[in-house]
């Protein structure tokens, strides 16, 4: 018998749990449980819950008193040797492994006792590691963590999932879960940068500014060219490297929420961030060979970004489902190209969730993420002319005429 994939998911989801209360009562006090303790202790708690149909409910009891007994002990410890670490990590584990060994014994459940068997090897062998984690993070990041478990968590499971609105395309649930997709985007990327990307070189620079916004990074590094001649050069190849990674959010945001108009976006968007990132490498041996270093990037999980988002999308949903049905095709590449002047994701989310239902948009939905991108290009063409000078400009004028021309004919002739 195959074991069930939601027992996975249940696994899955206790483990993050786990981490994430773990990692904040880490970085609160490093004397008490932290990350592995607490990440096998909700482990336990979920194998517990699962081997109670089989095996009784006295299994879920016998999983608390295991535990209420180690939190005891360790009071006990504590009184005794004032001086002495806490060390519930190993108890648990002994406990956890208990309950493993009782799932071996039930029929599909070996894959499962092994996946956790192999979870609580890996946790208690990267013990540095994660301490090291919960060290590294500053109560800025830890805070930005927090934030996109409100976002996610909280937020999220109470909205309505209906549609309102005179056309019947704005769903607050599937707004908000648009929302926390790219702020999880962005959130990967920002954790990224604290911890590879403060002493960035080029390469690195460009995908974590990518990562968590292009425009935002063009406007660093056009700063950075203002401010010193010598960067100008590498400015603009940090620029046009985040533009590319520009296009690969918008393939995973495609294929989160539509898989099948990725089958009719892919190539256009591929062959836009060829003639985006090569023209970049072409330079970059002309260029500056040093690191530099990365401007601050700001925390992407502000509540008031998040819901600024959220009205740009559902805006822009609404603006496109309008054009569709009053004004046809041309009104949607108007919609497109506004949207897309300060930010690709709304209009490539809304045009990805109309493509499930409008069959025109599944057919040509892809230009208007191809118009929507050039917009982007000329939009931040104007923001290193006014930030970062004629230089920076003239150096992205030359980069950014072939994904231009390239996108022009992509839609000409594709």
């Amino acid at each position: 018998m195959q074991p069930d994939p939601v027992i996975f998911q249940q696994l899955g989801i206790s483990l993050l749990l786990g981490l994430l209360v773990g990692l904040q009562r880490e970085h609160a006090d490093p004397h008490t449980a932290g990350l592995r303790t607490f990440a096998l202790l909700t482990l336990l708690g979920t194998v517990s819950g699962i081997l109670g149909p089989h095996f009784g409910g006295w299994m879920v009891m016998g999983g608390l008193l295991g535990v209420v007994a180690i939190i005891a002990l360790g009071l006990l410890r504590r009184l005794r040797y004032p001086e002495s670490e806490p060390g519930n990590t190993t108890n648990v584990a002994m406990l956890l492994m208990y309950v493993v060994g009782a799932m071996l014994t039930i029929d599909g459940m070996m894959l499962v006792a092994t996946a956790v068997g192999g979870g609580v090897a890996i946790l208690l062998q990267f013990k540095p590691e994660l301490h090291s984690v919960a060290r590294k993070l500053g109560d800025e990041d830890l805070r930005a963590i927090m934030q996109f478990v409100l976002i996610t968590c909280i937020i999220l499971p109470v909205l309505p999932n209906q549609e309102y609105g005179p056309l019947d395309v704005l769903n607050p649930f599937k707004t908000w879960l648009m929302v926390v997709l790219i702020v999880g985007m962005s959130l990967s990327g920002y954790v990224a940068y604290k911890f590879l990307g403060q002493n960035a070189g080029i390469l690195l620079g460009g995908v974590l500014g990518g990562a968590i916004s292009s425009t935002a990074t063009t406007m660093s590094y056009s700063r950075q060219a203002r401010s010193n001649g010598d960067f100008v050069r590498t400015s603009a190849i940090v620029i046009m490297i985040a533009s590319t990674v520009v296009y690969l959010r918008v393939l995973i945001e495609i294929a989160a929420v539509a898989p099948t108009f990725l089958r009719v976006t892919v190539i256009p968007v591929l062959v836009l961030m060829l003639l985006t990132v090569a023209p970049a490498f072409f330079v970059w041996p002309r260029g500056d060979r040093q690191s530099t270093q990365m401007p601050e990037q700001q925390n992407p999980t502000q509540l008031k970004s998040a819901i600024v988002f959220a009205a740009m999308y559902a805006i822009v949903l609404l603006g496109l489902a309008a054009a569709q049905k009053y004004l046809g095709g041309q009104g949607s590449y108007v919609v497109a190209g506004l949207s897309g002047l300060t930010d690709m994701d709304a209009i490539t989310l809304s045009t990805a969730e109309l493509a499930k239902t409008d069959p025109e948009v599944a057919r040509n939905g892809w230009r208007l993420i191809v118009v929507a991108s050039l917009a982007n290009l000329l939009f931040k063409a104007g923001i290193a002319r006014v930030i970062g000078g004629r230089r920076l400009m003239a150096q992205l004028s030359f980069l950014f005429a072939f994904p231009l021309l390239g996108g022009v004919a992509l839609l000409l002739f594709w």
